[in-house]
């Protein structure tokens, strides 16, 4: 009830986040269930049936980490002065968090059940009743228990996440306590600087892109295999799967190292007051928007390489490597690691409007603090974009031999 009390009096940008994380929580559910009606349809492949629940799992964490970039920037999950008194502290407002993601989840994948139905021809009383039954494999009952444990996935998993991730960290004490249990003196811990995982990221981004290369040796994938990538004999291959997880992996470390050492060009030499600020600015919020930034340059990444692999095989009059289902779940991910990323911005604008107060009371122009994020935007794109499409390139040019 406190949930949907918050909700109720929640800013329209708040209840607009809570939506787009229920429509990505539809979308899953969607996926989900087309990956269960196939399987319920196909007995005897086992295998097929398997590779697209498989196939589902990436847009599923795209939308467990849109849900967590939600729930930790709620305002109304934040700890307030006079909420100890009622018994909501730290801990009690990640739990709070918690449900309210669970409930949005659980929300949107009932909207897919009901859409996947409809679609199927199972429910009627639409003109879209059946629209989709060839696609979704209609005609075949749904097992229930199955169907509930698969969309209970998602809510479970994202609430599950939430209480863990938002759970306040104590801070680390050192020694014993006395006898009169008096307890020893909190001690500083140091805070681990932004740019620690860019050398890390550059190794495993090497790393991933020398596996790809030694065991990408395969023409270019036959676009009528449900899993066509090369590296052995056209056949799926760990070690392909592997160079491109970690690259990928490599591209999500070196985020906040890049956010932070692009704040350090930007203020290097003398700057000016445009320049010294913005920099400065990329910085300080390095870790916040540098995290997602690199989730959105590795999915843009393997779409891209994903574009220029399929697209050597795919002929107009042949079979097509993309289909309906392979669209949707792309433009998931896509949506909710974009979204994480703008959540992620605007979460630091609000951290630092204190700071932004605080400038313009002291009379600098709010022209300067305009001037201050278009260079940030403008340097972020102008590193994160060409190393983007230089990791796509790299990543699929083994397999184009």
């Amino acid at each position: 009830m406190l949930s949907l009390r918050l909700a109720r009096g929640a800013h329209p940008l708040v209840l607009l986040r809570r939506v787009l994380v229920t429509a990505a929580a539809a979308g899953v559910g969607f996926l989900l269930l087309c990956s269960l009606g196939y399987a319920v349809t196909h007995p005897a492949r086992p295998q097929e049936s398997v590779v697209r629940l498989l196939w589902c799992a990436v847009p599923f964490a795209a939308a467990v980490q849109f849900a967590l970039a939600v729930a930790r920037t709620d305002p109304a999950t934040r700890p307030r002065d006079g909420l100890d008194a009622l018994g909501l502290g730290p801990v009690r407002l990640s739990l709070l968090a918690a449900g309210s993601t669970a409930l949005t989840c659980a929300v949107g994948s009932g909207a897919a059940l009901l859409v996947y139905l409809e679609l199927r021809g199972d429910l009627g009383g639409t003109p879209l009743s059946g629209a989709a039954r060839k696609l979704l494999d209609g005609g075949h009952a749904l097992p229930w228990a199955g169907t509930l444990t698969l969309l209970g996935l998602l809510p479970a998993v994202g609430a599950a996440t939430c209480a863990l991730v938002l759970r306040p960290r104590e801070a680390r004490r050192r020694g014993a306590h006395s006898k009169d249990d008096t307890p020893a003196p909190a001690l500083p811990v140091p805070a681990r600087p932004s740019y620690a995982g860019l050398p890390w990221g550059v190794a495993i981004i090497a790393t991933g892109l020398a596996l790809e290369a030694y065991v990408g040796h395969a023409p270019a994938p036959e676009p009528d295999r449900l899993l066509a990538l090369p590296g052995r004999d056209g056949a799926a291959s760990p070690g392909l799967l592997g160079g491109w997880l970690l690259a990928s992996l490599g591209l999500v470390l070196s985020g906040p190292g890049l956010t932070y050492w692009c704040g350090v060009a930007v203020a290097a030499g003398r700057p000016g007051p445009m320049r010294l600020l913005a920099g400065r600015m990329l910085q300080d919020t390095a870790t916040r928007i540098g995290r997602p930034l690199g989730v959105l340059c590795a999915v843009a990444s393997g779409a891209l390489a994903a574009a220029e692999l399929y697209g050597a095989a795919w002929e107009p009059s042949g079979p097509q490597p993309f289909g309906p289902l392979t669209g949707l779940g792309a433009a998931v991910v896509m949506a909710c690691v974009t979204a994480t990323a703008i959540t992620a911005a605007l979460d630091a604008r609000q951290v630092r409007s204190e700071t932004t107060t605080a400038l313009l009371r002291l009379g600098i122009p709010a022209s300067l603090l305009r001037g201050a994020a278009a260079v940030r935007a403008t340097v972020l794109v102008s590193v994160l974009a060409p190393l983007t499409w230089v990791i796509a390139e790299l990543t699929a040019l083994p397999l184009l031999r």
